[in-house]
């Protein structure tokens, strides 16, 4: 059963960005991080918010050849990404762990996109392992990668060890009280974001910070050639 949370803000536009392209095991199931995407979403809505699940399963991107800003005219499936990606007022970054690093699918992902499209607007992350460890080596290497794209992450994480008994297939979870731990990290998203999109109201942030869409060699000191 969901338990809801309160609401502190007005509706948001949340974007849960799993992290796994596993179609096939071992382990067993063989992709948890759908399990993860689940549970976030009934959260997220209990609090009354919007969601909006990417799944690089369905995306289906491929290898990074160049970004979406480097397009002259993207291709219509990376398009289509960067505008869902781009409404969002907020994210949950979810990964499962790969030699102590997230996910390759996520970091593919994300690196099709930069400050343009996340910029001014906050994260979460949440790690998942079928493990004992939950992940938390591979949340603590998505935050510089976050911070570089301009989703600054939370201080909060949420982290699942042993998802596959956490959750089931409905995203539901064995005890209650995953959703009690989970809302410390969904409040001060929800804070952030809600602050965040205020704030754009009254100031424009790409006025004195505008995205690097051209050249690496926008961001070099003066006299740097």
């Amino acid at each position: 059963m969901v338990a809801a949370a309160a609401r502190t803000s007005e509706v948001l536009k949340v974007a849960v960005v799993l992290g796994s392209t596993r179609t096939q095991g071992p382990p067993y199931p063989a992709n948890v991080g759908a399990r993860v995407g689940a549970f976030l979403t009934q959260a997220l809505q209990a609090r009354g918010h919007s969601v909006d699940l990417v799944d690089p399963i369905e995306e289906a991107l491929p290898l990074l050849e160049k970004p979406h800003f480097a397009y002259g005219s993207a291709p219509p499936r990376l398009q289509a990404l960067a505008e869902r990606l781009q409404t969002a007022e907020a994210y949950c970054m979810v990964t499962p762990e790969y030699n102590h690093c997230a996910s390759p699918a996520l970091l593919n992902l994300l690196n099709h996109f930069g400050s343009s499209t996340f910029g001014f607007k906050p994260s979460l992350i949440v790690s998942y392992s079928q493990g004992q460890w939950g992940g938390t080596r591979a949340a603590h290497s998505l935050r510089p990668v976050l911070s570089e794209v301009g989703c600054l992450p939370v201080s909060a994480m949420i982290h699942v060890p042993r998802a596959h008994a956490a959750l089931d297939d409905a995203g539901a979870p064995a005890e209650d009280s995953w959703f009690a731990y989970a809302d410390r990290g969904l409040s001060q998203l929800e804070w952030w974001a809600t602050a965040a999109r205020d704030h754009k109201r009254k100031v424009d942030p790409t006025r004195a910070s505008p995205p690097l869409r051209t050249s690496p060699a926008q961001r070099n000191a003066p006299g740097v050639s």
